[in-house]
């Protein structure tokens, strides 16, 4: 007892300490008043002349982030051996960004991007401002049409990572806000903590970089190389291996309820699955659903049409095709060990069934997989109906294909700027797509209970290969029952009949 106590203690203090750095970082505690550098006085003329002045003192930073998947946007599946990144999979959002990359590339932390004679080598082509800028300011859409210019002003305010930094991508990834991550989106600007108790602007107030902190501007936690299950336990300055945050148990341990029987859960339950009931909890609805296939109607006019339904949503768009949004989602669930399998441009697949995208690889007796909450995300896009391969059509740029809706040319000029083999005829094929669920974590009141997940048709009604007491029926665990509650009731019988005699002996024998 003595011992646990102790353990609680420290587990308190230790996560005690976690929101102290936090709130310090928020309170935006520095060494350097970033306005009184007289490199930073301006004018720019554009973007690299910013980063040239930044690395007059931070020399090294530009060649740090030359080594992150932020840059390359690549990364090699040791595991797999599938070479993946966004220069190398597909998706069924805006499906590729091999033919698209002058649009695409606006998420890159780099200036210039738009064909294969970016130089990825160069160090003013990184882009300090994207992740760094503090005034909300900076646009890299409108600096690339040469409509920013007061880059001055928002180098001299550059800090902290912050949440609508990070936010700029990655709440508005797949083509808008929320469309993609349907974990992220703006609410996180500034949310509440029903929206997600770690970042409620009024409570904890973490930042994305909180959890995932950072080494030489090495970011951790990724979705090509999830830590579905973290075998470390608690993290903190001086401990050898893996020091990140994010996860969960890097800062709650796998022994954080009272009722040990929830601890027992954490061998085959991520933290997720009971702690975000839902996705889309904030004031945006995530897609669920994109079909590429419909797109094509015009308007009386002859011009592209939007069609949004009564809540605003876009369901049309003549340029992407129909979609559907759900606000308050269920997740689905899959066993999940880190290692995501994907279906790339080159690889064949059956045309008769639902093609996976991706897949989530895992089992039950792997040990090293949990049940996961994932959004499932589904649609419909082209492929080469002669090869069985994802096509990736050309779908973005003033020169897009919308100009006359020719499907044909999009294709044709998408492949060849991907650089991939076509046949020419193609058709559209349903695909799903699975995005791993870790943010908007509800207040613990609201995490699923018991009977969510242990009842006939509950959560984890398509998880296989493990017995759930309340949802599954064994036949020789039912007939053990029953023998268990047969011998039961006998004991029972067979004790109130010794205690009747027993009662009778001891009357006969007063008499």
């Amino acid at each position: 007892m003595l011992y646990l106590s102790i353990k609680k203690t420290l587990q308190i203090v230790f996560g005690l300490s976690i929101v102290a750095l936090a709130f310090t970082v928020q309170a935006g505690t520095t060494t350097a008043d970033h306005s009184k550098f007289v490199e930073l006085k301006g004018p720019f003329e554009s973007g690299p002349a910013v980063t040239k002045a930044c690395l007059q003192c931070h020399t090294e930073a530009a060649k740090q982030v030359h080594q992150t998947k932020h840059w390359t946007w690549q990364f090699k599946n040791e595991e797999t051996g599938q070479l993946l990144g966004k220069r190398n999979v597909v998706n069924n959002f805006c499906i590729s960004t091999q033919s698209n990359i002058g649009a695409c590339s606006s998420c890159h932390v780099g200036y210039g991007w738009k064909d294969d004679s970016f130089d990825f080598t160069s160090e003013p082509n990184v882009d300090c401002l994207v992740c760094h800028d503090q005034t909300g300011l900076y646009d890299k859409k409108k600096l690339r049409e040469g409509k920013v210019s007061n880059l001055a002003k928002i180098a001299k305010k550059v800090g902290e990572t912050s949440r609508t930094s990070c936010g700029t991508c990655h709440f508005k990834g797949g083509g808008g806000k929320a469309v993609k991550h349907g974990d992220l989106d703006p609410s996180f600007d500034a949310p509440d903590k029903f929206v997600d108790v770690h970042m409620d602007a009024d409570g904890l107030n973490f930042t994305c970089s909180t959890c995932h902190t950072t080494d030489a501007h090495m970011v951790t936690g990724s979705r090509y190389a999830a830590a579905a299950k973290d075998t470390t336990g608690q993290d903190y300055p001086g401990k050898k291996g893996d020091i990140s945050r994010a996860t969960c148990v890097s800062c709650h341990d796998d022994q954080v309820h009272e009722n040990q029987k929830l601890n027992d859960h954490i061998d085959k339950v991520a933290c997720q699955t009971c702690h975000i009931p839902h996705f889309a909890r904030g004031d945006y609805p995530s897609k669920m659903w994109w079909d590429w296939s419909t797109a094509g109607k015009m308007g009386e006019d002859g011009k592209p049409i939007s069609v949004l339904d009564e809540a605003g949503n876009e369901i049309y768009n003549s340029k992407k095709g129909d979609f559907t949004w759900e606000q308050d989602v269920v997740p689905a669930y899959r066993w999940f060990n880190g290692t995501v399998q994907y279906t790339l441009p080159t690889d064949k697949f059956d045309p008769t069934t639902i093609v996976e995208v991706n897949k989530f690889l895992g089992s039950a007796d792997d040990g090293k997989s949990l049940i996961w909450p994932i959004k499932l995300m589904k649609g419909k896009q082209p492929y080469d109906t002669e090869l069985n391969t994802f096509i990736t059509p050309h779908t973005t740029g003033k020169d897009g294909y919308w100009k006359t809706f020719d499907w044909p040319s999009a294709m044709e000029k998408g492949m060849a700027k991907a650089g991939l083999p076509y046949s020419g005829k193609f058709g559209f094929i349903e695909t799903e797509m699975s995005w791993p669920i870790a943010h908007m974590v509800a207040p613990a009141n609201e995490a699923l209970a018991c009977k969510d997940c242990h009842s006939k048709d509950g959560r984890l009604a398509e998880i296989k290969d493990i017995y759930i007491p309340g949802r599954d029926n064994n036949d020789w665990l039912d007939k053990a029952g029953f023998i268990l509650l047969a011998l039961t009731l006998a004991g029972v019988g067979v004790h109130a009949l010794i205690r009747v005699f027993s009662r009778r002996q001891q009357k006969q024998g007063g008499v």
